[in-house]
């Protein structure tokens, strides 16, 4: 596939990087021509300086043979505009636009195709501020994602001695828990993924994928942890679009506390928002944590724009007795070195985003894209189509699915059904299917399964 990526920055970067893995043929448009002659160092792709939004330069980067454009600049008119050049000049079928501003969001005619002519949109910080919600939803939880419009979950747990089933094989959470069901989708040991079977032995410290119906998650997770911890109090450092974001959506369930250190910022938002109390200060200022009894926190987010605050304060609050943190980090070295320390969750903004970009540029029918373990791995939900001459799929059990090494299919559904899949489960035509990728670079061969024989049509 020919894809134009506009924007240079860590949202295209990373998903240049995702994408010229996977044989496509790859442009990075960026005025920054220090960042585009980086990327051309790493990968095996073409660059071009210039304004993604200027004629000359899609012409010149290929668009009259281009199969997608993603627009993904700082600059949500440059997005838009480049859409908009890409359907009127150059017929480019696939059009995806990353928009920042609320505003433009709340008014979906503006990307129309006799408008804007957008056809997808990508909001990083309603993803990221969706992503953080769910962390604090489940405290212990590494990794929360949603499949089947929330009706299925797969979530990342590090098992913990007391947990009632580490210690104890994966069969044995039958046992535990009779009526409900789960799928452990795949599990990593000291950073080694490990094929699970019904014999395998949950150990402490182990990384479990798990796949399960939503309101099961709580039940299953506790058989990784003595306990279920809940989550009352948070504290978010950082009153920018994220942080005033989380905020809001987190206002009328937890007692939320926000810090900012700029004072109009922190006039605007106490105006804003509702049961939030606003504070003006320094998270990095130990007297004032102190002050603000952030020892009495069940959660601390760290979402000012500075990697170094973030880190800072994170630490200062997890040594004052915060039971959970997290940092947003947007250097993705630092996310590495910083995961799974002192720091609960480094989370980079790139890594939250690239999953729906993912979504629409996979091939098949592919309705949700979640990007794992810091993009080493991806789960995906896919739609099976044909019928048992033309598919590879339908009529087939999932024990007989040619799937690559490690992959699994974890949950199906059916209609309004939630179905966990087991080896002797039946595959349908219109299932939906959660399948769990331990490499992203085996993707090609699960797309590959999707594909429908011409007989069908």
């Amino acid at each position: 596939m020919k894809i134009i990526i506009l924007g240079a920055g860590q949202v295209g970067s990373n998903l240049a990087a995702s994408l010229v893995s996977e044989a496509n043929d790859i442009t990075v448009v960026d005025v920054d021509a220090a960042k585009l002659a980086e990327l051309q160092d790493r990968y095996d792709l073409r660059t071009l300086v210039g304004h993604g939004s200027h004629p000359s330069v899609l012409r010149a980067a290929g668009a009259q043979e281009a199969d997608m454009l993603v627009a993904v600049t700082q600059s949500d008119e440059t997005n838009m505009v480049a859409c908009k050049l890409a359907a009127t000049l150059f017929n480019i079928p696939t059009k995806i636009a990353r928009i920042r501003a609320a505003d433009y969001m709340k008014n979906p005619l503006l990307f129309q195709p006799e408008n804007m002519a957008v056809d997808y949109t990508i909001s990083p910080e309603q993803e990221i501020t969706n992503y953080l919600r769910r962390l604090i939803d489940y405290p212990t939880a590494l990794q929360v994602v949603d499949f089947a419009d929330g009706r299925i979950r797969l979530v990342v747990v590090k098992a913990r001695h007391g947990g009632p089933l580490v210690g104890h094989e994966l069969q044995d959470l039958r046992r535990h828990l009779p009526e409900l069901d789960a799928r452990v989708a795949a599990i990593y040991r000291r950073d080694r993924a490990i094929v699970p079977e019904g014999r395998t032995v949950i150990e402490d410290g182990d990384e479990v994928f798990f796949v399960a119906a939503t309101e099961n998650i709580r039940a299953v997770m506790k058989e990784m942890h003595h306990s279920d911890q809940s989550v009352r109090r948070v504290m978010i450092a950082g009153g920018g679009n994220i942080g005033s974001r989380l905020a809001a959506a987190l206002e009328d369930d937890y007692e939320v506390k926000l810090m900012d250190h700029n004072k109009q910022r922190a006039e605007v938002l106490a105006q804003r928002l509702r049961h939030t109390l606003v504070l003006v200060g320094d998270a990095t200022d130990e007297e004032l944590l102190l002050q603000e009894n952030v020892d009495e926190m069940d959660v601390f987010c760290a979402l000012t724009n500075d990697d170094e605050d973030n880190i800072m304060s994170c630490l200062l609050a997890k040594r004052m007795g915060v039971r959970k943190v997290i940092a947003l980090i947007n250097r993705p070295t630092y996310v590495d070195l910083l995961q799974g320390g002192e720091i609960d969750i480094a989370l980079s903004p790139a890594q939250a985003t690239i999953g729906p970009l993912l979504t629409h540029i996979r091939r098949g029918d592919v309705t949700v894209v979640h990007s794992l373990r810091r993009g080493a791995a991806e789960a995906l939900e896919a739609v099976v189509h044909g019928d048992e001459k033309s598919s590879k799929l339908v009529g087939r059990r999932i024990e007989q699915v040619p799937l690559p090494e490690g992959a699994s299919i974890g949950a199906i559904l059916r209609g309004e059904t939630v179905i966990i899949a087991h080896h002797d489960t039946l595959i349908r035509p219109e299932d939906h299917l959660i399948i769990f990728v331990p490499n992203k670079r085996q993707v090609p061969q699960v797309e590959r399964l999707f594909q429908v024989g011409l007989g069908f049509f």
